[in-house]
């Protein structure tokens, strides 16, 4: 398919795709656990923000999940996890998912987007060290993985540590 994919929301039918995708992605079922947890929690979930990039049969074959969490009291949405099969990565299926699902929380007025992550890989979509913005966690974690995005320039990202939807453990 090259580098051109379609990005879309993900319906029912997509569910066992997603989690398939995670379990290819990733060492342990870890991460598809969690998109299972995650999609169980209405705290957590945000319908029309599990975002899947898709082949041209339409299958999925990247993901990426935004869900509810908070900075100090102010609601965010947490980026994770973002996966693509294997044998796709590196073809743009990912950048593609996310880039989609930030569009989506735009659109549906979001503000404020946290990701714990590799810090070469998310300052593409905009993420900066959260830290600079005076948010943190209750876990320690190193200070570049932690970042923050802000989906519209008039609202600054507020302070405070971040609280994930109870699935994440932290």
């Amino acid at each position: 398919m090259g580098n051109t994919w379609i990005s879309r929301a993900e319906t029912g039918a997509d569910i066992p795709a997603v989690r398939d995708i995670n379990l290819a992605a990733f060492p342990t079922p870890a991460e598809a656990d969690l998109v299972d947890a995650l999609r169980a929690d209405p705290a957590a979930w945000v319908e029309g923000l599990s975002l899947v990039a898709v082949d041209e049969a339409d299958r999925p074959v990247g993901h990426a999940l935004l869900t509810r969490c908070h900075i100090g009291t102010a609601p965010a949405l947490a980026l994770a996890p973002c996966a693509v099969r294997p044998e796709l990565q590196r073809t743009g299926a990912g950048t593609a998912a996310i880039h989609a699902a930030l569009a989506a929380a735009r659109a549906r007025g979001e503000h404020h987007v946290v990701v714990l992550g590799h810090p070469a890989y998310y300052p593409r979509f905009g993420f900066t060290r959260a830290s600079d913005h005076g948010i943190r966690l209750t876990v320690d974690v190193p200070d570049d993985a932690l970042m923050a995005l802000s989906l519209d320039a008039g609202r600054p990202l507020p302070g405070g540590t971040v609280h994930y939807a109870a699935a994440f453990g932290i």
